[in-house]
């Protein structure tokens, strides 16, 4: 006997093998994919130091701010204490100044001539006197005159007066200090 089989019998179908284009683009895209994380990685760390690293130099920045701030502080104070000591300094240079005014104005004084009154603005001098004579006048303006503390003697004015009986001459001189 035959038998016949009527049912219809499924046929595998041969799988087909893979192409070797779709193969080597997956194992091309799997190594690109590989090295893009590893450059991602590589990447961001180094962009993590160097974030590190402006932090740390915006630090150093703002401490040198201050240093410099702090010098710049020091040397107007500096500036200050120099300034102070030239004038405390000087202020010791001039007090002796009116000391020598008086002794060489009074070395300088004839007999028969007295002061009244002296005013001192800065380095000009302007003296009040009395004298017995005219000649003592003269006398006292040329001691003045071949003074090494004061130049430029001037009388403004002599005038005679009589007080008590006696002749006598008022007169005022200015002259300046030599520095």
């Amino acid at each position: 006997m035959i038998k016949v089989n009527l049912i219809p019998v499924k046929k595998r179908k041969k799988q087909k093998p893979l192409p070797t284009f779709l193969i080597s683009m997956v194992f091309v895209t799997l190594v690109a994919g590989a090295v893009l994380a590893y450059l991602v990685f590589f990447f961001s760390g180094r962009v993590s130091e160097k974030k590190a690293k402006v932090r740390d130099n915006e630090a150093k920045i703002t401490e040198l701010k201050q240093k410099i701030k702090d010098v710049e502080d020091f040397e107007k104070r500096n500036a200050d204490f120099q300034k102070r000591k030239e004038i405390i300094e000087q202020l010791g240079k001039n007090k002796t100044l009116p000391v020598k005014i008086l002794d060489e104005i009074n070395t300088l004084l004839p007999p028969g001539v007295w002061l009244v009154s002296m005013d001192v603005a800065g380095d000009k001098l302007n003296l009040s006197c009395t004298a017995f004579s005219n000649t003592d006048v003269v006398n006292y303006v040329d001691n003045l005159k071949l003074s090494k503390l004061f130049t430029d003697i001037y009388l403004q004015e002599s005038v005679q007066a009589q007080v008590s009986g006696y002749s006598l001459y008022n007169f005022r001189l200015t002259f300046k200090v030599k520095a």
